[in-house]
């Protein structure tokens, strides 16, 4: 039986100077996410498209997307075989690649670039178990989580898992 889950985001820009989008540097990158009943989420641009370092950027939400959806899958499937996780503290990385733009390109102004698309993921979890817990069972549930995360499932690209394991 397939289920169907919908999700609804309200997205605020908050970048206008005053004078809206005249120019490309005439504005901010800023937005604000917002959840019913969930704390905002102040965002922006990559800083190497003018902005703000200081708030998560899309690229950033998508690696730890990716993270949360793999760490809440794996810890499922440990409860369910016995292996007791203890501790799991991801070190994700993700790869974008932007493309240089066509010579006759004249639509390009600053960052010159035309497609630019992720190339891949790497989950680099540290995990510790409680002692004595099967550590070849639990490297071996990575690959089931992997295959069951609604995320990464979704994406066209690699993602790999790169998992340190050890016992308390």
């Amino acid at each position: 039986m397939s289920r169907r889950h919908q999700y609804s985001v309200e997205l605020e820009w908050t970048g206008n100077r005053g004078d809206g989008t005249r120019h490309y540097t005439a504005y901010e990158r800023d937005f604000v996410a917002r959840v019913s009943g969930k704390p905002s989420l102040e965002g922006s641009a990559d800083p190497a498209f003018r902005g703000d370092a200081g708030r998560w950027n899309p690229e950033d939400m998508l690696v730890a997307s990716v993270s949360a959806c793999h760490k809440l899958w794996y810890l499922h499937l440990c409860a369910e075989a016995g292996i007791r996780v203890m501790s799991y503290h991801d070190h994700a990385e993700g790869t974008m690649q932007e493309d240089a733009p066509a010579a006759d390109d004249k639509t390009q102004t600053e960052n010159p670039g035309e497609a630019g698309r992720f190339t891949s993921i790497v989950l680099r979890p540290e995990i510790t178990l409680a002692a004595g817990d099967d550590i070849a069972l639990a490297h071996e549930l990575h690959h089931r989580a992997h295959a069951l995360c609604f995320i990464a499932n979704s994406l066209n690209f690699p993602v790999s898992c790169e998992a340190a394991i050890t016992h308390q």
